[in-house]
Formats: structure tokens, C-alpha cells, sequence
């Protein structure tokens, strides 16, 4: 309606979509929808030497523009279309350029291990020299089984909140032959032989880790386990047994990004896990058809008021402050 179009325009923002995947698709038309604006007219496609093509169909010159991008499988390609939708914005003299990632790419990688490179560091860079000028993304954890004594005080502040008990998982599980790979957890069982020759050193064992232990009474009860990301499967696992045998009733795991990749859904279908639910924030279809205990929540509403409060200059954190145990 023309009414709606010049409200659009008076509002001095547009909202994109990135790609034009049924998941990213989807999302973007919740988001317009809920903001009363009609979704940005652009082309972003393959060619046929797999190269990304971004064409943006309106002016944008002197706007705020919100960029909404979901990551299906094929991680690069989904950064690209990001990198390149951006640059051509800025190009067209947008005002500003804000990316709403719900699944911020390679967040996994945000720290230095082994020799390796912190890779999500990288890719920030590159966002912002593309043109973005701010990133909507997410995590929402709400914890009363924490994995580990590293996430107890977050998961007290929510069990606080919601007035639950709070229990801590300890302890870690072996580690896989690749990660002593290169010899920097512990020495080798060996004997040092550089030295005096008269000198013999005690053998060098080494360190064992404790096994996984819960800190806390789970009986009885509903048993919450919640993570930014639910990837492999098997720690989850592992826990959920851990959690049934100290007599959890239920077991349920809620992530913000269901990633869900490889046999997760068989896993899952296998496990004492009664239920797993994560956001929309990642494609995750298929493995709904593979494994019923998987549940999707739409987070289309909080990216909504995201943008909303971040066009008119309001409070991020009061959002989050203020909302209630019933949404």
C-alpha cells in the first residue's frame, strides 16, 4: 500500500535480506512484519563459476540499513553474500550499515589454541571493512544445569531470576588423540635421559583428569542444560546420562544455534535427552524430520525490538532487563 511505502520512507531505515534461502527468507519477512516496513528490494544469487552477486534494487543513500543473514551449511558463501551486500550498500552511500547475525559465523574459533589463528576476530574485521558499522547478533542462555564451574555464576543469575535450583557439572571428558597431538597437555610417559649420566629422573606420568561429577541435587527433578551452540552432540550426551543417573526426571538442552551437525540427530534420538529446543536462528529442517525431539523457537520478535530500539536511540539492556519469566 502507498500509505505503508511512505511510512517506510519516513522512517528512514530499510531492512535486507541477505540471501534468498527459505530460512533467511522466512526470518526476514517475521522481522518486516512485526516493524510494520516492507523488506528491501535486492538480487543476491550464484553465477555459474559459484561467484556471489549482489544487485541492490532501491536507493539507499542517507539511510540506516539492517542486514539480516542466517547461516545455512555452506558457511563461506553466506559470509560472502554478508561481506558483499555490505560493501555495495556502502557504496550507495547508506548512512548506516548494521548486520543482524543471529549466528555469528565461527564463533567457535574466538580464541587463540594450539598454533592455530582466532579466526573470528578476522572475520569481524573484515565485516566492518566492508561497511558495517554495528552487529545485532545473539546468545541466549538461560542456565540451571551449568557443564561446567566456568558458567556457575551466569547460571546463578539466571536460576535466581527463575527462582530454580542450580546445579554444576565437574570435571571434563577425555581428551581425543588429535588435541595431544602436538605434545603441549602433558610430558609423555618416558624417561628423561638428557642430564647427569649418574642421575636417573622419576618417571614423567601424565596428568589425569577428573571424571564428570555433578555438583548438586538433580533428583527428582527437571534437569535444564543451556548453550550459545549445540554442535557435536556427544558432550551433551555424556551429560544427559550423567544427569539420569543421578536421577534427573527429565532432561531438556536449550541452545540459542541449533548447528546439529553430522549424527546429532540420530544421537539425540538415541539419548536419555527428552527434548532439545534452539532458536531459528540457524536452518535446521532436516534434522527435525531426522530426530522429533528437536524443537524450533521463533527469536523473530527480540531481533525486531533490536532494531527498533537501536534506529530510535533507545536502551539495548533494558530489553533484556526487562523481560519477563513469561516471555
Amino acid at each position: 500500500p502507498a500509505g505503508l511505502i511512505m511510512n517506510v520512507a519516513k522512517s528512514g531505515y530499510r531492512v535486507f535480506s541477505a540471501n534468498s534461502t527459505p530460512a533467511c527468507t522466512e526470518l526476514s519477512k517475521k522481522i518486516t512484519e512485526r516493524l510494520g516496513v516492507e523488506l528491501g528490494k535486492s538480487v543476491v544469487y550464484q553465477e555459474s563459476n559459484r561467484e556471489t552477486r549482489v544487485e541492490i534494487k532501491e536507493s539507499v543513500r542517507g539511510q540506516t540499513i539492517f542486514i539480516i543473514q542466517t547461516i545455512p551449511r555452506d558457511v563461506n558463501t553466506a559470509i560472502m553474500e554478508l561481506l558483499i551486500m555490505a560493501y555495495a550498500l556502502k557504496t550507495s552511500c547508506a548512512k548506516n550499515i548494521i548486520g543482524v547475525i543471529p549466528y555469528f559465523p565461527y564463533s567457535k574459533q574466538c580464541k587463540m589454541r594450539k598454533r592455530g589463528s582466532i579466526v573470528c576476530k578476522l572475520l569481524a574485521s573484515m565485516l566492518a571493512k566492508a561497511g558495517l558499522t554495528h552487529l545485532i547478533t545473539m546468545d541466549l542462555n538461560a542456565i540451571i544445569v551449568a557443564k561446567s564451574p566456568s558458567a556457575a555464576k551466569r547460571a546463578q543469575s539466571y536460576a535466581e531470576r527463575l527462582r530454580l535450583g542450580l546445579a554444576v557439572m565437574h570435571g571434563e571428558a577425555q581428551c581425543s588423540e588429535s588435541d595431544m597431538a602436538d605434545g603441549r597437555h602433558s610430558p609423555p610417559c618416558v624417561r628423561n635421559t638428557i642430564g647427569h649420566p649418574g642421575l636417573e629422573l622419576p618417571l614423567m606420568m601424565a596428568k589425569e583428569k577428573p571424571p564428570i561429577t555433578v555438583v548438586g541435587d538433580v533428583g527428582g527433578r527437571i534437569a535444564i542444560i543451556v548453550d550459545d551452540i549445540i554442535d557435536d552432540v556427544e558432550d551433551f550426551v555424556a551429560a544427559a546420562e550423567i544427569l539420569k543417573e543421578r536421577g534427573a526426571y527429565k532432561i531438556y538442552i536449550m541452545a540459542t544455534h541449533g548447528l546439529l551437525s553430522a549424527d546429532a540427530p540420530r544421537l539425540i534420538e538415541e539419548s536419555a535427552i527428552d527434548e532439545v529446543v534452539v532458536t531459528n536462528t540457524v536452518p535446521h529442517e532436516v534434522q527435525k524430520l531426522q530426530c522429533p525431539k528437536i524443537k524450533t523457537v521463533d527469536v523473530s520478535m527480540i531481533l525486531a525490538e533490536a532494531i527498533r530500539r537501536i534506529h530510535n536511540g533507545e536502551s539495548m539492556a533494558y530489553l533484556f532487563r526487562n523481560i519477563t519469566v513469561d516471555d
